[in-house]
């Protein structure tokens, strides 16, 4: 099997985070900041993810921008030839600071929002004020000349909000919105019957997105991440396991894909012990759903399985309690209407306790 070089990575700069997002993907049990990768370290491993073939580099987190040593970080990674795309809640960034990132070479920016209103924005978010300080910073995004993205992420409770998400991009300026319906795992997962979609809202958020991208073409790239649990074929899950990209958490695991983690069979490599090149060539976790043998029917012989790949092996891990089986969320998995039938059996009510994310 010829295995092709990744084109992306994402750097987990650090765990820590002043918002509590009750969806966050980040694992429930989380790197402490002791156990984080040095300046050095990062720098070294962007030398050798250029080498490796990677041409984007997302600094993410929790918050990157907790990194007192971002705008080093930034520079290293422009030294080493790579794109750089900074993930924030903007928690932490300063007009001051976003010039030094510019000066350090940084490409652009991606700004999460938890809603279109400060009422819904701070609840989600789980931190007062953030939705006016995340408004101040998209203007100094944009005055700055830096690319902006927004990335909207989904779910029962805010998903009434998506047209106004949507003129908001526009409004902003934002050259592409990402709308991202809540993916079930790490934080999320514990908050699954307080913000699993509807239904009728996932129905209607397609419809809605599908009318947007015809009415803003040319002006705004609107990417969109459908309801899991209401579909009838999987995503193609990280552009199939170990292909396209990889994850570098803050103490230095290299993974698959964010959600790796939940799957206890896998061991995963540490940049500080073994070259990421060996890693993603030779490392067993990303060798384990590679290619097509580790299938099980219905996958080993469906004509979607070079489309899809099986599916998420995250997902199937947490429905199906084997990583290897269909994803529930195809209609050919045995588990198919388990999962919806899961997905209708929660009562809708927006003002369900949420478990928040806690710092690491």
């Amino acid at each position: 099997m010829s295995i092709p070089p990744p084109i992306a990575m994402l750097a987990e700069l650090t765990h820590r985070c002043p918002l509590s997002c009750p969806y966050c993907s980040n694992p429930v049990e989380m790197a402490a900041r002791d156990t984080e990768l040095s300046m050095r370290d990062w720098a070294d491993v962007f030398r050798q993810a250029a080498a490796l073939g990677v041409l984007q580099l997302h600094l993410s987190g929790g918050e990157p921008a907790a990194r007192r040593d971002l705008v080093d970080l930034v520079s290293a990674a422009r030294e080493a030839g790579l794109y750089t795309n900074l993930i924030t809640s903007a928690i932490g960034l300063t007009e001051a600071r976003l010039a030094a990132l510019d000066a350090a070479g940084l490409d652009h920016v991606q700004l999460s929002l938890q809603g279109t209103d400060a009422a819904m924005a701070d609840r989600i978010g789980g931190y007062k004020g953030a939705f006016a300080r995340k408004m101040q910073a998209a203007d100094w995004i944009v005055a700055a000349g830096f690319p902006l993205t927004l990335n909207v992420v989904l779910h029962r409770q805010n998903l009434h909000q998506l047209p106004e998400a949507i003129d908001m991009a526009v409004a902003l300026k934002a050259r592409r919105v990402e709308i991202a319906t809540v993916q079930f795992h790490g934080w999320a997962m514990l908050n699954r019957a307080a913000m699993m979609p509807t239904r009728a809202q996932a129905q209607e958020a397609g419809r809605i997105v599908t009318e947007a991208r015809a009415r803003l073409k040319g002006q705004l790239v609107i990417d969109y991440v459908p309801a899991d649990y209401h579909g009838d074929y999987p995503k193609r899950c990280m552009g199939g396991w170990g292909r396209t990209g990889l994850n570098i958490t803050p103490d230095g695991l290299a993974l698959p894909c964010h959600a790796a983690q939940t799957i206890p069979s896998l061991e995963f490599d540490n940049v500080k012990k073994r070259p990421l090149a060996d890693i993603w060539y030779h490392g067993s976790a990303f060798n384990a759903y590679r290619g097509e043998a580790w299938m099980q029917e219905p996958c080993r012989t469906c004509d979607r399985r070079k489309l899809d790949f099986g599916g998420c092996r995250c997902q199937a891990m947490a429905l199906a309690g084997d990583a290897a089986a269909t994803d529930p969320a195809c209609i050919k998995s045995p588990l198919h209407a388990e999962m919806q039938e899961l997905a209708t059996g929660f009562s809708v009510d927006d003002e369900a306790e949420l478990v928040y994310r806690k710092s690491s």
